[in-house]
């Protein structure tokens, strides 16, 4: 991955992580950073470079030093060997733009090259959102339900243990055809293309 696109999804992942240590929602950083939940959101999932004044204002909430905010970047941390994660501990995640799209984050980590993000994402009944674009690569596999999966012109139709790979730069958004929630695990690789 290219420098600055590591900069840009590792700002985001420490900002998600420091707003979770704080147990506050999305709308809630927004109001108290003067900073639009919908730029949030893009700077969380590494969409946008935050300029250095809206980081400021970000971090003035979150009581972190700009000096402390960077003091670990590029650096390995050490890795026992595993990663155990809470099913409470996941980190509600707000997209902008999504109606009934509810993303939990369960593991963010920096591989050599690689971005690693992975999220549960449920579509409630009514779910919708335009088609989006991510800078990078995606796994999906549908845990639960049914949803048709817009790709660029092609729409695949995934049912429960169905999965799909695909470059995330390609416009794309997924469609509940239930009345019940559908449920889908995604992964994230977040690299040069």
């Amino acid at each position: 991955m290219n420098d600055g696109k590591y900069v840009v999804a590792w700002i985001g992942a420490k900002i998600r992580e420091l707003r979770g240590l704080k147990g506050w929602k999305l709308g809630e950083l927004s109001e108290k950073s003067k900073v639009s939940i919908a730029m949030l959101s893009k700077i969380e999932n590494g969409r946008v470079f935050p300029t250095f004044p809206t980081l400021l204002h970000i971090l003035k909430p979150l009581d972190v030093d700009l000096n402390d905010f960077f003091e670990d970047i590029g650096q390995s941390q050490d890795f026992p060997g595993y990663i155990f994660n809470k099913r409470e501990d996941y980190l509600e995640t707000t997209k902008e733009d999504a109606v009934g799209f509810k993303y939990e984050t369960v593991l963010t980590q920096n591989l050599k090259g690689v971005s690693l993000e992975i999220s549960m994402l449920t579509l409630s009944k009514n779910a919708k959102r335009e088609t989006v674009t991510t800078d990078g690569y995606e796994y999906i596999f549908l845990l639960k339900g049914d949803i048709e999966y817009q790709l660029d012109d092609k729409t695949f139709h995934l049912k429960e243990g169905d999965s799909l790979y695909f470059d995330g730069r390609l416009p794309h958004v997924p469609k509940n055809n239930l009345d019940t929630e559908s449920i889908l695990l995604v992964i994230y690789f977040i690299t040069e293309l």
